[in-house]
């Protein structure tokens, strides 16, 4: 007798592709509103499957991760190219941000993604160290132009914005675009016509991640 069409392996693939669409739709909803850190059998309940099926998909949350944020990842990606190739510096570290401080105020999980230095999500590795050559690679050709005050180093820059791109969740819900005030009097600080002397050297890169990563263990991930 003839297989029902219940059992085919056809329909077991397009239960698994429903499930997978369903942990991918939950997991992007709940990482938006809450952040990265949102416990994972909460996004299998939102989904409405099982915590078994959640983990035959997406063995890790970094698994997860990945999967949710490859669009953000390429439009980050974006960003950083279209920087690159402009010729006026100045202009291209300004839309820069801008592009980036417009995805993290809308989306709390590309915010953490963004911001936040976690050593076992490769994804976030490889934006933070794209984002970290952009702006080198931005504020080396500003300062040859004279449009970015010579005595500031990437780390300055990284240092500053961190915390601002952190507040975002906050200032969005006072006022939406409240961040391109806040991000208009940071770079003007960095603008050769402010310039004035700086009273002690910038931190290292080895420190800024630190402190991302001690951010990241106080508020505690979940499960």
């Amino acid at each position: 007798m003839a297989s029902s069409s219940a059992t085919t392996p056809g329909r077991l693939r397009r239960d698994a592709q429903r499930n997978r669409d369903l942990l991918l739709a939950a997991a992007r909803e709940l990482f938006s509103r809450q952040g990265l850190d949102v416990p994972l059998d909460q996004i299998a309940k939102e989904a409405g499957v099982g915590n078994a099926t959640l983990y035959r998909h997406f063995p890790t949350r970094e698994a997860l991760i990945a999967e949710v944020f490859a669009d953000a990842a390429a439009l980050l990606d974006g960003a950083a190219r279209e920087a690159l190739v402009a010729e006026d510096a100045w202009s291209a570290i300004e839309r820069y941000f801008e592009r980036i401080f417009e995805l993290v105020a809308a989306d709390r999980g590309i915010n953490d993604l963004v911001t936040q230095a976690i050593p076992t999500t490769p994804a976030m590795i490889a934006i933070s160290r794209q984002n970290a050559v952009t702006v080198g690679t931005l504020v080396a050709r500003a300062q040859q132009q004279g449009t970015m005050r010579p005595d500031v180093a990437t780390m300055d820059l990284l240092f500053m914005l961190g915390p601002l791109c952190r507040a975002l969740p906050a200032t969005t819900e006072l006022r939406p675009d409240l961040w391109r005030r806040y991000l208009a009097l940071l770079l003007d600080g960095f603008r050769t016509r402010a310039a004035h002397p700086l009273p002690v050297p910038p931190i290292g890169e080895e420190h800024l991640d630190k402190m991302f990563a001690d951010l990241w263990e106080a508020d505690g991930p979940g499960a």
